[in-house]
């Protein structure tokens, strides 16, 4: 006589994958930030440089945009790191929340994968609209061919995204 499978028991290699991912993009924001805190000057110079659109196309009509304030690069690079730290809390959260639902009913897992989707605003507001749309497209930083971070930060957002739409999935 065979005996019914646990659903649980059926879903521990998908919690398990859902869980390492967003415990993974926390490591990543809290990371992100960490770096830009221990080595401010290396990522304030692309701040400063996309900001002040001092490398952008010459003739460039856009240039009355520019940023010439130190305060302001400081100030924009200071929410930069913040937004990338809450982006890494929120996966944080979201990670301990699931490792503590992990053996638990699909309802109690289901309800701790709800700051997922938190992180991945946060993150998708610092990469997509800071990186893409502010920078990429106000500060016209795609005519850099050195400061240009449009590709990096879209592989970021859209890593957060496809796990976050992953994680959100029933097991």
């Amino acid at each position: 006589m065979t005996r019914p499978i646990d659903s649980r028991e059926d879903a521990w290699p998908a919690r398990a994958a859902k869980l390492v991912m967003v415990a993974a993009l926390s490591v990543f924001g809290l990371l992100v930030a960490f770096n830009n805190v221990t080595d401010y000057r290396s990522n304030f110079l692309f701040v400063r440089h996309v900001l002040s659109m001092d490398t952008t196309f010459s003739g460039n009509r856009l240039m009355w945009r520019a940023i010439s304030a130190e305060w302001a690069w400081h100030a924009l690079y200071a929410l930069i790191i913040v937004g990338e730290a809450a982006t890494g809390v929120a996966f944080a959260v979201a990670a301990y929340a699931m490792v503590r639902a992990f053996r638990g009913d699909g309802a109690a897992f289901a309800r701790a994968k709800r700051f997922v989707p938190l992180g991945t605003a946060l993150g998708f507001l610092v990469w997509f609209f800071g990186f893409s749309v502010v920078g990429g497209e106000w500060f016209v930083m795609w005519q850099s061919p050195t400061w240009n971070g449009q590709q990096p930060a879209f592989r970021f957002f859209i890593t957060m995204l496809a796990v976050c739409i992953y994680v959100m999935q029933e097991e």
